[in-house]
């Protein structure tokens, strides 16, 4: 990826050997707006977003233009740990970052979530997929953009219920998103009649080896291993799982966050009938494909996924609150900036029309995607048919139940 000379690489290195953003005089601080996209580079994660959704906020700088007053993007490393994460969002924000985009790892985007309200700025979380961001945890200095547990166990869980998969085991990575994902979808499981039969939690991020953990789900003769990880976990799982020839016997994969990336990683021949849930995929309509086009000289022969894209849907739209609100304004509170977000309507190629809810949730329809056999597939990444659509108002935990502490019952 080509960088601009104003960005700034702060990978694979801890807060205190980071470098210093760039001091601006002080006429041009006043007029710039600087966007930190704060996320996992060189790890488990990388290809979900990292460089990818780098680009994709500098999509969405280019496209909105010129407005009247400058955007600069800075990116960094937090190397999914919550202590790197912490100390990076400390220093942006005190040097004058004044949003903080992506960060991946639940318990690292949780930790940013109590920075940003400290420090009254806007945060706009599109990588963490915990759904305690709206809820126990929420803050009125978030949003949480295009995913999250509840919405992924409603659709992929809810569908592998009722497809007869009411026995179910877990593997979970041991950590908050891991957590909430098998929490959120074993009370679907068990709100459907079915059961959990078991679960077992591995080390995150140091394990690559999920044998012991796959051959205790298939002794508890659970109809359906629900695989509460992402990124190269997921990768490593189904095909350590294919190897043993656990699907063949008839046990299901539930593969509970699941990217495009990933299904490319794995190949059709491994990936066919998997079921996962996304909240975009390039070939979707018109529009999906009209900003996938535009893309494209930025990300090369990759395909954006929901995590990536979601960065240039969540950065214009904070923009355009900007741009409504003028820069002074929302330079001095991030708060201010994130409710005038939640009063405009959000509308994009990525998403389409949608809102976002007074806990910060933005809301966006789910898609209940199946991978394609290697027959089916025509070309290059047309990996995906689609089952169902869950539409944006009932995708997501209702706002009554997410006990969000500054929300009026």
């Amino acid at each position: 990826m080509s960088l601009s000379r104003r960005s700034l690489l702060a990978a694979s290195v801890g807060a205190t050997m980071m470098p210093a953003l760039p001091r601006l005089a002080g006429a041009q601080a006043a007029n710039t707006i600087r966007i930190g996209v704060l996320n996992d580079q060189s790890g488990t994660y990388r290809d979900i977003s990292g460089p990818y959704g780098v680009e994709c906020t500098r999509q969405a700088v280019a496209e909105f233009g010129n407005k009247g007053f400058n955007v600069e993007v800075t990116f960094a490393d937090h190397q999914n740990k919550p202590d790197v994460g912490v100390n990076i969002a400390r220093q942006w924000y005190d040097q004058g970052v004044d949003m903080i985009l992506d960060v991946p790892t639940s318990s690292v985007g949780l930790a940013v979530n109590n920075v940003a309200r400290e420090k009254n700025k806007a945060y706009i979380n599109t990588g963490s997929a915990t759904s305690d961001l709206t809820g126990a945890q929420c803050s009125p200095n978030t949003v949480h953009w295009m995913y999250d547990t509840y919405m992924l166990a409603k659709s992929t869980g809810g569908a592998m219920v009722k497809a007869g998969g009411d026995s179910w085991f877990f593997i979970t990575a041991d950590y908050a998103f891991g957590h909430a994902l098998e929490r959120d979808t074993g009370t679907f499981v068990k709100a459907a009649g079915g059961k959990v039969n078991g679960a077992v939690r591995y080390p995150f991020p140091a394990t690559s080896d999920f044998s012991s953990f796959l051959l205790q789900a298939k002794s508890s003769r659970a109809k359906v291993i629900g695989l509460a990880n992402a990124g190269a976990d997921t990768i490593n799982s189904i095909k350590q799982a294919a190897e043993f020839g656990i699907m063949k016997g008839g046990t299901k994969l539930a593969a509970l966050l699941m990217f495009l990336p990933d299904v490319h990683a794995l190949g059709l021949q491994t990936a066919q009938g998997l079921v996962l849930t996304e909240s975009f995929y390039w070939d979707l309509n018109d529009r999906t494909r009209a900003v996938t086009e535009r893309l494209k000289p930025r990300l090369k022969d990759i395909k954006p996924n929901m995590a990536s894209i979601a960065n240039y849907s969540a950065a214009l739209h904070y923009l355009k609150a900007v741009a409504d609100m003028g820069v002074a304004a929302s330079k001095v509170s991030g708060l201010d900036v994130v409710n005038r977000m939640k009063a405009m309507p959000t509308d994009d190629d990525a998403f389409g029309p949608g809102r976002i809810r007074e806990d910060g949730r933005k809301l966006c329809p789910s898609y209940l995607f199946e991978v394609k056999t290697p027959a089916e597939s025509k070309a290059p990444w047309d990996y995906y048919k689609l089952l169902q659509t869950t539409p944006a108002e009932d995708a997501f935990r209702p706002m009554s139940e997410g006990g969000c502490s500054f929300v009026k019952a």
